[in-house]
């Protein structure tokens, strides 16, 4: 344990920090379930809506630091990525 007070004053900020982000990546986690799922059943029009709300989750957590921003950007790539390619899939049936 701690003996010296900016150590101990860095542990506490450290563990608020830590729920913060934790917070953030299972609402993060949750989001992306939800769009996998709208993606699954063949729900355009909601994955679009769950895409949306992604990306500005996903930047927002870029920005804030609880992620790296091209990690952020690549996770937004892949999902648009996917969901074109479900978008592309209807239009050939």
């Amino acid at each position: 344990m701690a003996n010296i007070k900016s150590a101990k004053k860095r542990i506490s900020v450290i563990n608020k920090k830590t729920q913060v982000n934790r917070r953030i990546k299972n609402n993060l986690k949750a989001v992306l379930k939800n769009f996998d799922k709208a993606l699954a059943s063949g729900d355009l029009g909601l994955a679009k809506e769950k895409l949306v709300l992604a990306e500005k989750k996903l930047m927002k957590a870029g920005a804030k630091g609880t992620m790296h921003k091209n990690t952020a950007s690549r996770k937004v790539s892949r999902l648009t990525k996917a969901y074109n390619k479900a978008v592309e899939a209807a239009k050939a049936e």
